[in-house]
């Protein structure tokens, strides 16, 4: 279990395929030496078997170090130390024979793998200087092998570094491509996921805007008819009668409004694109939350880019958009603060800005903000935010948290201007 777990971490530290490559290339080079225990050495060469076998042991107890230290340059480890390998393999070919041993074959492990991890430029490489050690090594033997077979062999060598090669090129390309259709699939499946989701908003709201809304209006009626008999009253009790009215009429009125935001997840319309400023939309709507503003003794500041040009959106919907937001940074702000509206063009886009400098959104939080249902205010129904998103998609724009933190949140939609 510890050995299991310990090869998970290393595999995550440097990677899959480096992980891979490290193991391939470590059994090629052990087998090796370990194929000289069974390759008779000649005599002059014998004496240097301990020393090599130490060198090889010093050498890739290095390599472990450095791989353990720099974990993530795995790759140019690996890259750097392909002299070193094939310069190994260049010692047992000339210690066994040169042209006529058998180890000539770790060269083409040693191609196969480099070609497959690092591709066909560095194969090629690896395929030259294995060529050149092998003839070399076959001209340092007193009794050389067969000429036309290490011409052979070198152009095998690179034959077999330029065919696995563009192999690899072409599977990593095939496997990005794989990735980002399985991205893809997944953001699909979680907007089919949302669509569901309000689709079953759309049945509950349906079932509760019959049994809710006509008894609100009757109630909110009846409410009106009270304070117009008590408001002609000389009752002791009348000035209290009014209070507990006032008090129930904005509990009608808080579950309106609730009604409505479930009616508009509900039945989001397609937007009627027409050109209007959105200077102006944001104009007149903090005129209007002005007053709520005031009572919480927040400061809203506008900034108009007014070089911004109209662009087509539905006035309606955008408003509606532009208001959760507004309306969601005034929440957070019970006791004062600040608000800050902004507009600008940015190449294409119209880009509007909603900040304020409240207690900021909690990073957990911040990835969920937009889903259907989700929401960290007490009491809320978690749509403000998936309505402003549908409205801006649907307008073929986007909208995201620009940054959060203890000093407040800032919202940024973007629109295109054509």
């Amino acid at each position: 279990m510890r050995m299991r777990s310990t090869v998970a971490m290393i595999r995550e530290r440097i990677g899959s395929e480096a992980m891979a490559f490290g193991v391939l290339r470590g059994l090629t080079l052990v087998g090796g030496m370990a194929a000289l225990f069974i390759i008779p050495l000649r005599p002059e060469h014998q004496l240097h078997l301990a020393p090599l076998l130490a060198g090889f042991i010093a050498y890739n107890a290095a390599v472990a170090v450095v791989l353990a230290r720099w974990a993530h340059e795995a790759r140019i480890v690996f890259l750097a130390t392909l002299a070193a390998d094939l310069a190994l393999v260049f010692l047992l070919v000339w210690f066994t024979g040169g042209g006529g041993s058998h180890f000539y074959l770790l060269f083409f492990l040693l191609v196969t793998i480099n070609a497959y991890y690092f591709g066909p430029v560095i194969g090629v490489v690896a395929a030259v200087l294995a060529a050149g050690s092998l003839a070399t090594a076959n001209w340092l033997v007193p009794e050389p092998g067969s000429w036309s077979q290490v011409g052979a062999r070198a152009i095998i060598l690179g034959v077999i570094a330029v065919a696995l090669g563009r192999v690899a090129v072409q599977e990593r390309a095939a496997r990005a491509k794989a990735e980002r259709l399985n991205e893809e699939m997944e953001a699909a499946m979680g907007r089919l996921a949302r669509a569901e989701q309000l689709a079953a908003v759309g049945r509950l709201s349906a079932k509760m805007a019959h049994e809710v809304r006509n008894p609100l209006g009757a109630i909110s009626l009846n409410v009106d008819m009270l304070a117009d008999i008590i408001r002609g009253s000389t009752a002791p009790a009348a000035g209290e009668a009014e209070d507990v009215l006032r008090g129930i009429r904005q509990e009608v009125r808080a579950l309106a409004d609730l009604t409505e935001e479930y009616l508009i997840a509900a039945r989001l319309p397609r937007p009627r694109l027409e050109k209007d400023s959105v200077n102006e939309l944001v104009t007149e709507l903090v005129d209007f939350l002005r007053p709520v503003a005031a009572r919480q003794a927040v400061c809203i500041a506008v900034s108009l880019d007014e070089g911004l040009p109209s662009l087509p959106f539905d006035k309606a919907m955008l408003r509606q958009a532009m208001r959760n937001l507004i309306r969601n940074a005034l929440e957070v702000l019970p006791n004062g603060g600040r608000v800050e509206v902004s507009t600008r063009c940015e190449g294409h886009d119209a880009v509007i800005t909603v900040a304020d400098n409240g207690p900021g959104i909690v990073p957990d939080a911040a990835g969920r903000l937009f889903e259907p249902f989700f929401t960290t205010k007490p009491g809320g129904t978690g749509l403000g935010l998936s309505i402003a998103e549908e409205i801006v998609r649907a307008h073929g724009g986007e909208i995201s948290l620009a940054s959060q933190s203890d000093t407040g949140a800032r919202f940024v939609i973007r629109l295109p201007l054509g």
